[in-house]
């Protein structure tokens, strides 16, 4: 689907207009993919335009070039206020936020230590990522072929832009099997995640989810969901999922910024539990929505309102 553009991209500190924020073609994260950005998502509620849990997406943006070891141009406070300038500049009532930092044009070769860091942030609106009625209905999943990339190749903790040429891949070969969505397993056979989400599932009224040395990502809404179920009393636990601890749950489900929660209807042309959105799930996504929503001002703390 194209993105629906909006009127500036943040660049190094300057607001400009769409169609002129570009970059040389011997940028050097362009061909060596080495690079860190971050998903966050604004909603529209009652009390205006809300960023959901901001400070910790930028908190992770800064951990995520701490581990490949990329000099932040700008502090956490500032890629804050200049999210929430690029929301109100470009009159967002509810969006998609992309910050990226990047090594920019200057040299060539793998030693990127002369080339400027470079960073950016765009809006634009972007609806449900696996689509509107994924969010009732489920999604079709395949295990794919492709594994997960182990820690001692690339740090799975960082949002790097090389990381995801893993998960194009996998997402590649979801699609082209006719799925809506891939699974990834680790280099030992076991569940780590999906493509651009994490996976949970549901045995017995417990929700459970990879741990992070699985090679999953240390997700914001991954923790979210945690911190929620345990605060409606459903028990959380950190746990290895092989392949078929993963086909015989009652009920699975995806978290992620994009993907919000989604469930898992089926894993290999597997029916999951009942098929479709089971108890927990609804529950865990209903609570979910109304906090991004600010329905629920107990969790007020993970919203940044826009206009304060």
């Amino acid at each position: 689907m194209p993105l629906e553009t909006t009127e500036y991209i943040w660049m190094d500190g300057e607001f400009v207009p769409w169609d002129e924020a570009n970059v040389h073609v011997l940028t050097h994260s362009l061909h060596y993919g080495m690079g860190v950005f971050e998903g966050i998502r604004c909603y529209d509620t009652s009390r205006g335009p809300a960023v959901f849990r901001l400070r910790d997406h930028m908190e992770r943006l800064g951990n995520s070039a701490d581990l490949v070891n990329i000099d932040l141009p700008y502090s956490v406070e500032e890629f804050i206020d200049a999210s929430r300038e690029m929301i109100r500049k470009n009159d967002q009532d509810e969006c998609y936020i992309r910050p990226i930092v990047f090594y920019g044009y200057k040299e060539m070769g793998l030693n990127p230590e002369d080339s400027p860091v470079k960073a950016a942030i765009a809006v634009w609106p972007w609806g449900s990522y696996l689509g509107e009625e994924s969010l009732k209905k489920g999604v079709e999943t395949k295990i794919t072929e492709w594994r997960r990339i182990h820690p001692k190749i690339l740090p799975p903790q960082a949002k790097t832009t090389a990381n995801y040429a893993n998960s194009i891949l996998a997402k590649q070969d979801a699609l082209e099997g006719g799925y809506d969505e891939a699974i990834l397993l680790n280099m030992d056979g076991e569940v780590a995640e999906g493509p651009g989400e994490n996976l949970f599932i549901v045995e017995d009224g417990e929700v459970i989810t990879p741990p992070l040395s699985s090679g999953a990502l240390e997700g914001i809404t991954r923790n979210s969901i945690m911190t929620v179920a345990e605060d409606m009393g459903i028990p959380v636990f950190e746990e290895t999922i092989t392949e078929d601890r993963l086909k015989e749950a009652d009920e699975a489900f995806f978290t992620g910024t994009a993907a919000e929660v989604t469930p898992i209807r089926e894993v290999d042309d597997g029916i999951i539990g009942e098929g479709g959105r089971g108890e927990i799930t609804k529950r865990l996504q209903g609570k979910f929505f109304d906090i991004i929503k600010g329905k629920d001002e107990d969790y007020d703390e993970w919203l940044d309102f826009v206009y304060d």
